[in-house]
């Protein structure tokens, strides 16, 4: 068995967005022949659309390769990772999945913000890491330096770091020999009961939910009774498969040391969430795998169709969601001024834009999504502690003690000329600077403490914007920190708009406030009569703006004649107006709830 063992590699590939993660990928899948010329396509392991346009890894793959080493037959599984910061959990349970991962770095660019904070989750797990340079055949490409820039900022060792170029198809056997000379093979006990980590679910239309599986002890076969340790179920063992992008491969059972896909029959995902680990029902394990957690939702907002007929599509298209992304929580919730709809939490911002544009996409859906709101922590004057993520449900001002709100630890890179830019964005932000440090005469290492509630409107976009798109950033939720905030409303002819609420720092408000009313004055079409605009903190109004009211002339018809004539009929209207005043309704167009997104 021992022998078995040492013919296989599980390994993983650690990269920025846009360093070449899913090019290397195809390159090796076609070295070891898995797929044959005809059935290649560019980003063999990106299955969605979205992923594809956007060059990013959203749903984690894996393929089972063969490869011959010195004409003896090795198994490597590649464990394919997300990059983004959003899917940091699936990319811990994905990489404690391996013994090894390549860590790729573009030889133009560098050392990226996202690249460090999955190194470290690798060296977590105690991952052999091999450092690579891609994209070595660019004009630009400087090895040299990009290899002391990863010994400096992460501390790896790159005298022997591979150079290739996955476009150019450079490098890419020495590449699968270093993988079986540096990576180890995996340990286990085939005799001891089954221990196997789910590291991905999905849901398939035929099978029902599928979970892709590393077996650390033991095996699972077709037929056997299995024990899931969080959900506490028990289910039988429908099919086996050896994962690959294009055809999966039959199997009786997957030994310890592999990885494999297990068919349960079940109708939904959530039996089997990412990080639980799968037992046998007789003979069970003494410990699950450490570091399973559910997915805790890190921003919130509200989701409304357009039509509000389709309130019942929406509820559909966010089930059948769910069964592939058991990320995703939602409830129902109501606004005065959307009707219907849904209050959904998400990993992140890259997170809600890619669900927005699924249901949009896949279900033929008009949505509005309304500012993203993060999760804060309010002790109330009794001492009672409750949490809310819709600025609504706050209580009145004279109930509260105290408000506490998330901060993240952000990593950010910037070239050094811009350094300026971003130390004025993020001071306006309430970031905090813990760290600064140069990697090089032209690149600079931030660490700043900053509110979630700062990054998860526009922060990204304004970053990019002031960098030229050099910048990058990368974050991790560090607890909670007490702030000085208030609960920022918007009154329309009166009345709060419910879906405009925001919770502001108090030294803010006035300006947002302000800020607001003057981007909603220009939205909102004029009526017949005027309409009020303001900003209000409590009872306290604090910032306004007037839509006057269209004019009819109503004397048009008087020529000549008596001038009291015209001053009656002005009279009269002026009446009117004043009636429509206190019974008018305005209807307020999307674009007012984009304007709170706007505001900078």
């Amino acid at each position: 068995m021992k022998d078995s063992l040492s013919k296989i590699r599980n390994f993983s590939i650690i990269a920025h967005i846009d360093h070449g993660k899913s090019t290397l990928a195809d390159c090796l899948i076609q070295a070891c022949g898995a797929i044959s010329e005809r059935e290649m396509s560019a980003q063999v392991m990106d299955t969605m659309d979205i992923e594809k346009e956007r060059g990013i890894t959203i749903k984690a793959q894996s393929v089972r390769l063969k490869y011959f080493y010195k004409g003896e037959p090795y198994i490597l599984n590649l464990i394919d990772t997300p990059g983004h910061v959003d899917f940091s959990y699936e990319v811990s349970r994905s990489l404690a999945s391996c013994e090894g991962a390549l860590l790729v770095v573009d030889a133009s660019q560098g050392v990226e913000a996202q690249t460090i904070a999955n190194v470290y989750i690798a060296l977590e797990n105690n991952l052999e890491i091999i450092p690579i340079l891609n994209k070595i055949d660019l004009p630009a490409a400087a090895p040299e330096r990009v290899k002391s820039e990863i010994e400096q900022t992460i501390g790896l060792d790159c005298s022997h770091a591979l150079e290739v170029s996955a476009k150019a198809n450079i490098g890419i056997t020495e590449l699968l020999d270093k993988i079986i000379e540096l990576i180890p093979p995996p340990q286990g006990d085939l005799e001891a009961p089954t221990k196997a980590l789910i590291y991905d679910s999905w849901f398939d239309n035929y099978l029902g939910a599928l979970a892709l599986v590393r077996v650390f002890d033991g095996s699972i076969k077709v037929g056997q009774n299995i024990y899931i340790m969080g959900s506490g179920k028990n289910h039988e063992v429908l099919g086996l498969f050896y994962p690959h992008p294009i055809k999966q491969e039959k199997t009786k059972s997957i030994q310890c040391g592999e990885v494999g896909i297990v068919v349960l029959g079940l109708k939904n995902v959530t039996d089997i969430a990412v990080g639980d680990t799968i037992t046998d029902f007789k003979n069970k394990t003494k410990e699950p795998i450490a570091g399973f957690e559910p997915a805790k939702p890190f921003v919130f907002a509200g989701i409304y169709p357009i039509d509000t007929d389709k309130f019942e599509d929406l509820r559909d298209a966010l089930e059948k969601l769910k069964l592939n992304d058991s990320s995703l929580n939602f409830e129902p919730e109501t606004s005065v001024a959307l009707g219907f709809g849904f209050r959904v939490g998400f990993l992140g911002l890259l997170h809600m834009e890619v669900i927005k544009e699924r249901l949009e996409r896949e279900f033929g859906l008009d949505l509005i999504a309304t500012a993203p709101t993060v999760v804060y922590e309010v002790t109330q004057t009794d001492g009672e502690v409750i949490m809310i993520q819709n600025p609504s449900e706050l209580p009145p001002e004279q109930k509260i003690a105290s408000i506490k709100e998330p901060y993240v630890k952000a990593t950010i890179i910037v070239p050094s000329e811009f350094l300026g830019n971003i130390i004025t964005l993020v001071s306006k932000r309430r970031g905090i600077q813990k760290k600064m440090e140069y990697l090089q005469e032209t690149r600079v290492l931030l660490e700043y403490h900053i509110p979630t509630n700062e990054i998860v409107m526009d922060f990204y976009d304004k970053l990019k914007s002031c960098t030229k798109g050099y910048a990058s950033f990368d974050y991790e939720p560090i607890g909670y920190q007490e702030g000085d905030l208030v609960k920022l409303d918007i009154r329309v002819a009166g009345e709060i708009v419910d879906a405009l609420s925001i919770i502001v720092p108090k030294s803010k408000a006035y300006e947002k406030g302000k800020e607001l009313v003057e981007a909603m004055k220009e939205i909102i079409p004029r009526q017949l009569f005027e309409v009020a605009i303001q900003a209000s903190v409590g009872n306290k109004i604090i910032a306004r703006e007037t839509v006057k009211s269209m004019g009819k002339n109503v004397t048009a018809k008087c020529y000549g004649g008596d001038i009291t004539r015209k001053r009656k009929l002005l009279e009269k209207q002026k009446e009117g107006k004043k009636r429509m005043k206190a019974i008018g309704k305005v209807n307020l167009p999307q674009e007012a709830f984009l304007a709170v997104l706007k505001i900078d």
